[in-house]
């Protein structure tokens, strides 16, 4: 199975200038451990994880002044869509994270993360009728959740990048181009 099976083309995105607490409400909300920052300034992509915001506030920071912008890591592992899932979690053990931007053509495409990998392997390696309750077939979504690679209800519009079904922003469609503003 290949990362572009398991990632999800719709991810939060979130410029340098939020704010740890605005990024955290921003997970929070759409239930993501990490969001993409778009720096249009450095002309790069960067990646805040809940592990960078729990740091800043376990440091005594304050999640209302500090900002994303000095808690992101530039220094970004970047996936391809035509990975296998064994490559991108040897990559994730190398390199002690949890998530991937996975990039097509040099342009970022998705996000892949451990969860996202343990769910395409979980039924696959389950032994037939010894999968956890819930879990769903091969091929298909666990109730409430998107196929990988679509939306889940609610969380954005497709073609129109930056906002969501009710108009907020925040998720984005990475082949867009536009970033949540603070």
């Amino acid at each position: 199975m290949l990362v572009r099976d398991a990632m999800s083309s719709v991810v939060l995105t979130i410029g340098p200038d939020h704010t740890l607490r605005q990024a955290a409400r921003l997970m929070s909300a759409r239930r993501v451990g990490a969001a993409v920052v778009l720096d249009p300034d450095a002309g790069g992509v960067g990646i805040l994880t809940e592990r960078d915001v729990l740091n800043s506030v376990g440091a005594g920071q304050d999640p209302d002044r500090e900002k994303v912008g000095a808690h992101v890591t530039c220094d970004v592992v970047f996936a391809g869509s035509g990975w296998t899932l064994e490559e991108a979690a040897a990559a994730m053990v190398r390199g002690g994270f949890r998530h991937l931007v996975v990039l097509d053509a040099g342009s970022a495409s998705g996000i892949v993360s451990v969860r996202d990998i343990i769910r395409c392997w979980t039924p696959l390696r389950a032994a037939p009728g010894t999968a956890a309750p819930g879990t769903p077939a091969p091929g298909t979504a666990a109730p409430g959740t998107a196929a990988p690679g679509t939306a889940a209800p609610g969380t954005a519009v497709p073609g129109t990048p930056g906002t969501e079904a009710d108009g907020a922003p925040g998720a984005v469609d990475v082949r867009g181009t536009a970033a949540a503003s603070p």
